[in-house]
């Protein structure tokens, strides 16, 4: 028997199928199940949420799509303000980095009118991986990149290799590996010698820098809709602080660090990625509204669900609540946005709903006392 190409069988399976009257289900059948989708209820006008640092991102977005920019042209573009500043040490240029001082970055977008996301994982030596997600999105029929192939594929597509590795962030690594002096052969630099950001950031976050501490974590989600009611978001950071090279977090991760519904709404998050991989938090708050919560509502939804599966000892309090922190972002198809976290006190940023870009409280699982 003569070899096949894909081509050939491709064609062939089509002609078969049209000659047997049925490939797949007919108009008729998918009509059948697929759900009815939710009518739009009168907007409100362009909303915009992202987390704390992203209140000059919420300011952009909203302008882009006042300009009649598409949703997702807009949260990239806020995110983009934050991947490329040096001074917030949580995202893209001048993020912390890995254990081996090597800044890796991840980043997931996805866009509700054609339901189609992209992200890329552990990328190093690009400034904006929100850019890169989404032409992974648009360029391929992939979804997720991961490493050196996503490295390559930024490369073919024109992006400029850079060093995100700032000479603060540096600093605040050499001081890292050096407070992990009785655990190996390297000492505590003189701080003086560094930058007085670096200095700084030393001073002012001690659980930077030792085991026996919770780690602090730090993203940027930004999600909006527009007049229409068109959905998009997208989530972008440099991960855990100095974490095991090749560590994943939540953010590149459909429907962990990020899920959009143009039917419902979308949702995003920052902190332990960890709790939120375990528990795809962000498709659960876009399913909570789908039943009627509210975006708050739903955000506590999340958290709680984090909570209540968090059985591990070593993650939890001595009350046996968890022993991290994580945040949710969250609007909905009508405009309403909301907030929440685990713990407080803390805020995030909004803009539209009848007002400029702005810092609003979130909701609390756990409040104080």
């Amino acid at each position: 028997m003569g070899s096949i190409t894909r081509r050939e069988f491709l064609a062939a399976g089509a002609v078969a199928g049209v000659a047997a009257g049925a490939v797949g289900p007919t108009a008729a059948a998918r009509a059948a199940w697929r759900p009815a989708r939710r009518s739009a209820r009168r907007q409100a006008g362009p909303v915009v949420v992202a987390s704390s640092n992203g209140q000059a991102a919420v300011a952009r977005a909203l302008e882009v799509i006042q300009g009649g920019g598409d949703p997702l042209d807009a949260v990239i573009a806020g995110v983009n303000l934050v991947e490329e500043d040096p001074e917030d040490y949580t995202v893209g240029y001048g993020g912390l980095p890995n254990a081996l001082g090597v800044v890796q970055l991840d980043s997931c977008c996805m866009h509700g009118p054609t339901h189609r996301a992209g992200g890329v994982a552990a990328l190093e030596g690009f400034k904006y991986p929100s850019r890169v997600a989404r032409l992974v999105m648009e360029s391929t029929d992939h979804v997720l990149l991961v490493g050196a192939g996503a490295r390559q594929f930024a490369l073919e597509n024109g992006f400029v290799e850079e060093n995100l590795l700032t000479e603060t962030s540096r600093q605040i690594w050499l001081y890292w590996r050096g407070a992990l002096a009785d655990h190996d052969d390297y000492l505590p630099p003189d701080v003086s010698a560094f930058t007085p950001e670096a200095q700084r950031i030393i001073a002012d976050n001690p659980e930077l820098f030792y085991p026996e501490q919770r780690r602090p974590t730090g993203t940027i989600n930004c999600c909006a809709v527009d007049a229409a009611g068109n959905i998009a978001g997208v989530t972008t950071t440099s991960g855990l602080f100095f974490k095991i090279p090749g560590r994943v977090g939540d953010s590149p991760i459909v429907g962990a660090g990020l899920y959009v519904d143009n039917d419902v709404g979308a949702a995003g998050s920052t902190g332990r990625g960890e709790a939120n991989l375990l528990n795809l938090s962000s498709f659960l708050i876009v399913e909570e509204m789908r039943r009627g919560l509210s975006p708050t509502e739903a955000c506590l939804a999340g958290c709680r669900r984090i909570a209540e599966n968090n059985v591990e000892e070593r993650l939890q309090r001595p009350d046996g609540r968890p022993d991290f922190n994580v945040s949710f972002y969250a609007l909905n198809k009508e405009g309403e946005y909301g907030s929440a976290s685990i713990y407080g006190p803390g805020g995030f940023a909004v803009a539209g709903a009848g007002g400029p870009a702005r810092r609003e409280d979130r909701a609390v699982l756990f409040p104080p006392g």
